[in-house]
């Protein structure tokens, strides 16, 4: 996963970056790493984050008239 894509996986799951550290029990300044770019993204927390993301995407929250 690209440092792009996690950011749109953040977006897209209405998460801030010390929301998923904390879900992850990881430290902000990882996941902030991560986010740059300068650190790669664990396999298993990618492939985690991109099907939530996906899911989000695919099933939007209703909208009231």
């Amino acid at each position: 996963m690209t440092a792009t894509r996690l950011r749109e996986c953040l977006t897209a799951c209405g998460w801030s970056q010390r929301g998923l550290a904390r879900l992850l029990g990881r430290q902000e300044s990882t996941v902030r790493q991560w986010a740059r770019g300068t650190v790669r993204i664990p396999a298993d927390a990618a492939a985690w984050l991109d099907g939530l993301a996906r899911y989000h995407d695919q099933h939007p929250p209703p909208r009231r008239a």
